[in-house]
């Protein structure tokens, strides 16, 4: 019986990859380490053929996605971690996971992580308690890492990660495991290390991809709004959890197109009219004052005459 299988997608991270690994194996429990190489050209795959007590999967880089879901599609453990291949599991925190998840019978077991700046120790991140899972990761509150958390594998095996949702794909896939009701736990030590660094990432989010992105997360809301009103569960907590993102994605995708910025931003005080935020107060003043498409149209005259003229 294997008790946890952690899943590690990779793509031509063979400088950080050994140490993802290896901080896996820091535990008493019976693990399997799957790594899906998704197509590398740094020597990952000739590495990989070198290293016991793992299980690789080689894949033509269909993407991230493809790759967690091959794993999944393999896994034997009673419970499942993800661990991107820039990141690294903390020292025992699989064990502690899985004792509280065992204890407590809990189908998601959270934590909170920290933040590196390469091997810099930069920000400790608290899991936040909250006693509604969905508001939390609508954006009521902090929702920590899901690489800090546990699954319980057959409760998660029919909610796989979605390449349409590009960078967003975690976000879309835990808030479909929240929709499911989940039974929730957490414990107070942190369990993963996120690594800040300026090497390509897997799902990138830089120029026109995080135009994509944000448009994909928007579509995240539509679909779950939809999901809760059809099983008339859209409560008012959930539409004021929701507008502490979609205030801000109005601004994020306004600077692209401002009339799809201006719909989110009504959509906002349509779910929630009293809605204020907590911060970009300056912001928020000038679209009350002047109107969300003038304050967006003179931010947009601002950036351009900002920026450098080609040469």
């Amino acid at each position: 019986m294997i008790d946890v299988s952690i899943i590690i997608p990779t793509y031509n991270r063979l400088w950080s990859l050994p140490k993802a690994i290896e901080s896996c194996r820091d535990t008493l429990l019976n693990i399997e380490i799957i790594v899906i190489d998704d197509g590398s050209t740094d020597g990952t795959a000739e590495w990989l053929a070198q290293q016991p007590k793992l299980t690789v999967i080689t894949q033509h880089n269909l993407g991230k996605d493809w790759a967690v879901n091959a794993g999944m599609a393999i896994a034997k453990g009673k419970y499942i971690r993800f661990l991107d291949s820039d990141d690294w599991l903390l020292p025992q925190s699989t064990d502690e996971l899985f004792a509280h998840a065992e204890k407590y019978q809990l189908d998601v077991t959270c934590a909170g992580y920290q933040v590196f700046n390469e091997e810099k120790l930069v920000r400790q991140i608290e899991w936040t308690v909250c006693d509604d899972f969905l508001a939390q990761q609508l954006g009521e509150c902090d929702s920590s890492h899901y690489s800090a958390y546990l699954f319980k594998k057959d409760f998660i095996k029919d909610v796989p990660h979605r390449q349409e949702y590009g960078s967003r794909d975690d976000r879309k896939f835990i808030i479909e495991v929240a929709l499911k009701n989940p039974a929730i736990g957490y414990i107070s030590t942190r369990t993963l290390a996120h690594r800040q660094h300026k090497n390509n990432r897997l799902q990138s989010s830089a120029g026109l991809n995080n135009l994509v992105d944000n448009m994909a997360l928007l579509t995240i809301y539509k679909t779950t709004f939809a999901a809760l009103e059809k099983e008339n569960r859209l409560s008012a907590r959930y539409k004021q959890a929701a507008a502490n993102q979609l205030w801000h994605l109005a601004h994020w995708i306004a600077k692209a197109d401002i009339n799809e910025g201006e719909a989110i931003y009504q959509w906002v005080y349509k779910l929630y009219p009293g809605y204020i935020p907590a911060s970009n107060k300056k912001l928020a003043l000038l679209y009350k004052t002047l109107g969300f498409g003038l304050t967006e149209r003179m931010l947009r005259g601002m950036r351009i005459f900002k920026t450098p003229a080609a040469k």
